[in-house]
């Protein structure tokens, strides 16, 4: 669905705008997971990227194209949070008249205690009967309660109750585990 919309400011209509906006969710999404690498991130992104569009509607200029518009917003805010993440993880230490760059610790990087808990849960779910590992495999892996029954074509209710049991299973069992 990837049209390209030219108006100008005095000719596209709100619902026009929307609609072209609205055109374009795929095609966004595809890029922001292109630049996120992430389709949480991503779908902020394209939040983020709606919201701003929307507000500054009014400031789309005359004969421009509407694609290259909505994308270079995306891009820009893109690149805003990132500048904006990489400030938040320096730190300025003043010593004397000069200064030195400290970075602080990855938050991302994985501690041996959590490396170990993490190997724990995989070890407890590993030895779950297939017939509660796979749907609550497939939960875990982002699929909804209806996904999972159809392509299991299994109820829906027994789709909830085997991610319930199972939750309850390794709950009981990684209980030294807990935070």
């Amino acid at each position: 669905m990837n049209r390209r919309y030219t108006f100008t400011t005095n000719s596209m209509t709100e619902l026009q705008f929307n609609t072209a906006l609205l055109g374009q969710q795929d095609s966004l999404l595809y890029y922001a997971i292109s630049l996120t690498s992430d389709s949480v991130k991503a779908q902020d992104l394209l939040q983020e990227t709606f919201l701003k569009a929307l507000i500054y509607r009014i400031k789309f200029a005359q004969n421009n194209n509407f694609k290259a518009w909505i994308f270079t917003i995306m891009r820009n805010t893109f690149i805003n949070n990132y500048r904006r993440n990489i400030q938040i993880n320096k730190t300025f230490v003043g010593t004397n008249s000069d200064f030195c760059l400290r970075f602080q610790k990855d938050k991302n990087t994985p501690s041996p205690e959590s490396i170990y808990r993490s190997k724990e849960i995989t070890k407890c779910i590993d030895a779950l009967n297939p017939e509660y590992k796979i749907p609550f495999m497939m939960f875990l892996d982002g699929f909804k309660y209806i996904e999972i029954a159809k392509e299991l074509s299994i109820p829906l209710g027994t789709v909830k109750s085997r991610i319930f049991f199972t939750r309850q299973k390794l709950g009981k069992s990684l209980k030294d585990y807990a935070y």
